[in-house]
């Protein structure tokens, strides 16, 4: 590869420019007698494709005439149909193809190469692995070549770079088939491990009581989807959940905010653990005591191992760098997303907002996984609530997901809130229950459990979500009022409360 003296210099002090193949003599990896084999021995062998249908596809075949071959006894095993030199032959024929694979001349020399099919899975291995390396070898020099581009944008490309490893990873992941013994012994070791907490909670526990008596706590493995329309409260919750977890269990979670700065959600959090309202933060002027519910609760928040990350439109690749590093690094037990229709996929391309969607949220499902621990995502809810009439009516539904296909399928849990007296429901007239202050939280999908729903009690000047049966305010409802407010200097503990919260960030 020519290089201009301009360049010279700096491609000699870093080598970021690599020499093309063919100067340097050197082949992408490849496997072409192993390839030989594995064509030969199918035909040969009657259950040999079963063995190694999962590992290969006619893409990795690096010899051309062993692509095409390989395509037509894929059609043949689809139709249930042998697979023998005769089969191949004419199959090819019937695709016009034959020639291409060199003819019944070539069909014949392959399967008198063959020694022996007993390595077949493993040779067969070997040239998935050259494929890959071929694919990686592509990526890299297509990165290469629009990186030397000063119009491209590099966190553009960047996203591109990490969406191609992250779909070759996926394509090249393959997972042998587990005898069950192993599987018993640690579903053994999690049943003891669950008996050793308190109750019957085997998971992480949300906080809220009668939640968690329908979920055991929130599972590993598991996605979970958090859905509701605007205004239900979904940030509330899940950062009602957090302080629950964070500060009060010290179980270590992370918040990704794709919608609200990491101050907006400190602020959110200082309202929930002080119990103060939203304009009280924002002026500074509190009551005596407020003021002093401020400077003694504070302190229980700092030190939580509680990590914020408020990344504007938010790749799912990003998000699987991030989450892995936190994992690593901080040993991260739960990962909460607000919310899902605010991430992207960089670095691909969709025919539909649903289709981007669908690689979402089944990436947010293999993600949780890898790392093995609950991922909790939010997401909205369409239009069809509000048109709904009554208390049923209001009702969240499955069907009221946005994007619903891919997010309904990959979820292992959904749940919605559903506070009734926003829509000026009062009163349930099926069991005269009073519905002011509180809400709905129903379990809409369960993959390893019951269905249920259950209800909490709704604080929405402090923008809390607790058990229903715990102790609330008697101005909330309608009780006496605090003091005026007064202008108020807050102590010396509070002045530094920037600098005390900076551990909440990322």
């Amino acid at each position: 590869m020519a290089v201009s003296s301009k360049n010279n210099k700096r491609t000699s002090q870093t080598t970021i420019i690599k020499v093309g193949a063919n100067e340097m003599g050197k082949l992408p990896p490849q496997a072409q007698e192993l390839e030989d084999s594995v064509i030969g021995a199918l035909m040969l062998e009657k259950e040999a494709y079963a063995t190694i249908a999962d590992l290969l596809r006619p893409e990795v075949f690096y010899k051309d005439q062993n692509r095409v071959v390989y395509e037509a006894i894929r059609e043949l095993a689809s139709k249930d149909q042998p697979i023998d030199l005769m089969t191949v032959a004419e199959k090819l024929r019937s695709m016009g193809t034959l020639e291409k694979a060199g003819g019944t001349v070539y069909l014949s020399e392959l399967t008198r190469r063959v020694a022996s099919a007993a390595h077949l899975r493993y040779h067969a291995q070997v040239i998935a692995q050259k494929a890959t390396a071929r694919d990686l070898i592509a990526l890299a020099a297509q990165i290469e070549e629009k990186g030397f581009d000063e119009t491209q944008d590099v966190e553009e490309l960047m996203q591109e770079a990490e969406a191609g490893i992250f779909e070759i990873s996926q394509r090249s992941q393959k997972r042998d088939v587990t005898q069950i013994d192993p599987v018993i012994e640690e579903a053994f070791a999690r049943m003891e491990k669950a008996s050793k907490n308190d109750g019957s909670i085997s998971g992480i526990p949300s906080g809220f009581h009668a939640l968690d008596k329908i979920t055991s706590g929130w599972q590993t493995p598991d996605l979970v989807i958090i859905a509701a329309r605007p205004a239900m409260g979904k940030t509330a919750f899940v950062l009602s959940m957090a302080k629950n977890m964070a500060v009060d269990r010290k179980i270590p979670v992370a918040i990704f905010s794709l919608e609200m700065s990491n101050v907006q959600l400190v602020n959110r959090l200082i309202m929930n653990v002080c119990e103060l309202e939203g304009d009280r933060i924002k002026t500074g002027k509190m009551t005596k005591e407020e003021t002093r519910r401020l400077n003694t609760k504070i302190n229980i928040m700092k030190g939580a191992p509680l990590y914020l990350d408020d990344t504007p439109s938010l790749s799912i690749f990003e998000l699987r760098s991030k989450a892995r590093k936190l994992v690593r690094e901080h040993g991260i037990q739960l990962i909460i997303i607000d919310y899902l229709q605010l991430m992207n996929a960089q670095g691909s391309s969709f025919g539909s907002r649903e289709q981007e969607v669908s690689i979402i949220s089944r990436s947010l499902k293999a993600l949780a996984k890898e790392l093995d621990i609950p991922i909790i995502a939010l997401s909205q809810l369409n239009r069809g609530v509000e048109a709904r009439q009554g208390v049923e009516g209001k009702t969240p539904q499955l069907s009221d997901l946005r994007e619903s296909g891919a997010i309904e399928q990959d979820a292992d849990m959904v749940c919605f809130i559903h506070r009734p007296e926003y829509y000026h429901l009062y009163n349930d007239d099926k069991t005269g229950k009073d519905l002011r202050g509180l809400a709905q939280i129903i379990v809409a999908k369960h993959r390893n459990g019951a269905t249920d729903s259950i209800w909490l009690r709704f604080r929405g000047k402090y923008a809390k979500f607790q058990n229903e049966d715990e102790a609330f305010d008697a101005d909330e409802l309608g009780g006496a009022q605090l003091e005026p407010q007064t202008s108020m200097s807050i102590q010396s503990s509070m002045n530094s409360l920037g600098e005390d919260l900076s551990q909440f960030q990322l």
